[in-house]
């Protein structure tokens, strides 16, 4: 048996897509995961996890009296090794400061001077077989033998938080729903078509179809500028806003029950893999060749491969370095409605 602790205190998608890795180190023994307040949130009731341990690195732990407060909690679980999933010099000194023998990260990491072995960060490979392979032996380089999907278990709480809201915005049991994220944290990763496409879904999709639009409480005025957009059509009844109504794994609840999820490259994305939703991921900034593309079962992803510019960046700027911005202006609102289109039927929701 071997006590494994994984340490991953990135963005929440990176969290979604550290779960195949979780699941694997869970089958040699129990397994300790170090994660920020907003990322533990995603790992309740996960059965890969044993132990959970929260790092607010930028808040109640910032600095070196919460370093060594975390450490010494991460101490007490006797894990015999660290996968650093976040690659940081911080999140490497905790694992040595705790005293954890045998410290496994990429080679590219800030913090791979303070690791025992280093793993080649593979570029061709999505980020959630990347992160499996941290759970190689030396010297072994394996893959999958298939393809990964990441996992999240919402509870009995968050599926019924789901249905109550849509059955209290008159949402019939079996009305299939396109789920809209217009948001992301990078300002040029944000499509700004929403609006026509919310408004294109409610002219061409059948009359049962309903448009929920979902993200945090940042989102709030992209939502309603969608809605607003589609105010003087006929049936806008259609469209409800859900931003900031659900907490994490309740929002994943609510994606279980879409037909198909329309997103910015974010974490609407890997929230809707990990819940088996079909997904049509836009991407402007990044590409999936990055290694963050959608792990749905059934997704497209959109691009306009033409531009030489892309990627410019692997997260996305907060503004187009060469200012035009065409790489999300050139994805057409009738392209997308068309891939959306295509997923309903393929759903079978």
């Amino acid at each position: 048996m071997i006590r494994t602790a994984v340490l991953q205190t990135s963005f929440l998608g990176d969290m979604v897509l550290t779960t195949p890795l979780l699941e694997r180190v869970a089958r040699e023994g129990p397994v300790t995961v170090v994660a920020t307040p907003a990322n533990a949130a995603l790992l309740a009731n996960h059965p890969a996890v044993h132990h959970l341990l929260v790092y607010d690195k930028r808040g109640a732990d910032r600095g070196l009296t919460g370093l060594l407060r975390v450490a010494r909690a991460l101490r007490g679980t006797r894990s015999q090794r660290a996968l650093l999933a976040q690659g940081s010099w911080r999140t490497a000194a905790l694992a040595r400061l705790a005293g954890i023998s045998e410290c496994i990260g990429f080679e590219t990491s800030a913090g791979r001077l303070l690791y025992t072995r280093r793993l080649p960060y593979r570029r061709d490979l999505h980020h959630a077989v990347r992160l499996w392979q941290l759970g190689n032996a030396p010297g072994q380089a394996a893959v999958p033998d298939g393809a990964l999907r990441p996992s999240l278990v919402p509870g009995a709480s968050d599926h019924a938080a789901a249905e109550a809201f849509l059955a209290g915005a008159g949402i019939p049991a079996g009305a299939p729903l396109v789920a809209l994220a217009p948001g992301s944290v990078w300002a040029t990763k944000r499509w700004p078509y929403f609006p026509a496409l919310a408004s294109a879904l409610l002219g061409r999709a059948p009359e049962s179809t309903r448009l929920i639009v979902v993200g945090g409480a940042d989102d709030r005025p992209l939502a309603e500028a969608i809605v607003a957009g589609t105010a003087t059509r006929q049936g806008s009844d259609r469209i409800i806003d859900a931003t900031a109504r659900f907490s994490l794994l309740g929002s994943a609840a609510l994606l279980g029950r879409c037909a198909v999820l329309v997103s910015n490259d974010s974490a609407p994305v890997h929230l809707a893999s990990a819940m088996g939703t079909p997904t049509v991921a836009l991407f402007g900034p990044t590409t999936p060749a990055l290694g963050f593309g959608p792990l749905a079962p059934y997704a497209v992803s959109l691009q306009d491969e033409t531009l030489p510019c892309r990627p410019c960046h692997a997260h996305g700027p907060v503004t187009c370095p060469l200012v035009h911005w065409q790489c999300m202006r050139q994805l057409d609102v009738t392209r997308v409605a068309d891939a959306v289109l295509a997923a309903l039927p393929r759903s079978g929701r």
